[in-house]
């Protein structure tokens, strides 16, 4: 029988080395959570929706920039702090969608990313009126 002489072994796998999240990973966990909020039409400005949809028309150009457009993190060790821009449905109750935002923004990036938000800012950026027309939707709720 040999002996491991020299050899450390002490405490449990999961807790040898360290896991780092990008700002990145982050932000489109945020993004795909903001999706499933019914109110929110869109994410971001008018003009970086405008902007967003004409790059991903470009190939390759575009890949994988719409889930993040419109959020903005800070990620740290144990902490995430969320900036968010949204555009909402008329006729939805701005508080009520912020609330449900929050809720699923958070739960998501806890979860998944193993990060305390200690914060989700909102800025409702536009309100999408009935008669306008669509200019640039990312993704479509069912119709």
């Amino acid at each position: 029988m040999t002996e491991n002489a020299g050899v450390r072994r002490g405490g449990a796998p999961g807790s040898r080395g360290r896991t780092t999240v990008a700002d990145v990973v982050v932000a489109k966990i945020a993004g795909m959570a903001v999706r499933d909020v019914p109110g929110v039409y869109a994410m971001g400005g008018g003009f970086a929706r405008s902007m967003g949809s004409m790059r991903e028309r470009m190939p390759g150009a575009g890949a994988g920039k719409s889930v993040t457009r419109g959020v903005s993190v800070e990620v740290g060790e144990v902490q995430a702090a969320i900036d968010l821009e949204i555009v909402v449905d008329y006729g939805v109750s701005i508080t009520d969608v912020a609330g449900a935002v929050r809720e699923s923004v958070i739960s998501a990036v806890e979860r998944m990313a193993g990060r305390e938000v200690v914060e989700v800012n909102i800025m409702v950026s536009d309100v999408k009126l009935p008669d306008e027309e669509d200019e640039g939707q990312e993704w479509q709720r069912v119709q």
